[in-house]
């Protein structure tokens, strides 16, 4: 193989806008929201964690959590607003399975899911999601359990984003 001289799509767009000065960025937004779990809340409860518009970019998911005690663990992943039927649309968008029986600090869930793509980084959401164009609403994030909490405990999550 060759020696290649390549650009992130962030440098080639400055290039093309004539842009000689560093770029700074965008300011970093954050959000931060703490959910209880009751003991033997079971398998499919959901937990709305925080809302968020579809054009933001994530730059970090983060979630901590009390020992939940038994089997517990939880899916990460993005569902429709209650105003807009509340449906699922990728349960695991961010992260399947994390173990939550033993208490947890937090730890970055952004990219944990199996199946993540790596192209997908500094997406906005829409994008993340697949979806075309940005439909310009909210959707909630949601800790949905895939195994029964066995004690009492809360979820807290952690957010960092930057919007267009």
């Amino acid at each position: 193989m060759g020696v290649v001289n390549t650009k992130t799509a962030t440098l080639t767009a400055a290039d093309t806008a004539g842009d000689l000065l560093a770029n700074g960025g965008r300011p970093l937004h954050g959000i931060v929201a703490t959910i209880a779990v009751a003991n033997g809340d079971s398998a499919t409860s959901t937990f709305r964690m925080v809302r968020v518009p579809s054009s933001i970019v994530l730059h970090n998911v983060e979630l901590a959590w009390d020992a939940l005690g038994g089997s517990c663990a939880a899916d990460l992943g993005i569902y429709e607003v209650a105003a807009n039927g509340g449906a699922v649309v990728d349960a695991d968008e961010f992260a399947s399975a994390i173990a939550m029986a033993s208490a947890g600090a937090f730890t970055s869930e952004l990219e944990e899911a199996a199946a993540t793509d790596i192209a997908k980084i500094g997406k906005p959401l829409w994008e993340r999601l697949g979806l075309t164009s940005d439909p310009g609403k909210a959707y909630d994030i949601v800790a949905t359990l895939t195994a029964d909490s066995g004690a009492a405990g809360d979820i807290a999550i952690r957010l960092r984003y930057t919007t267009p």
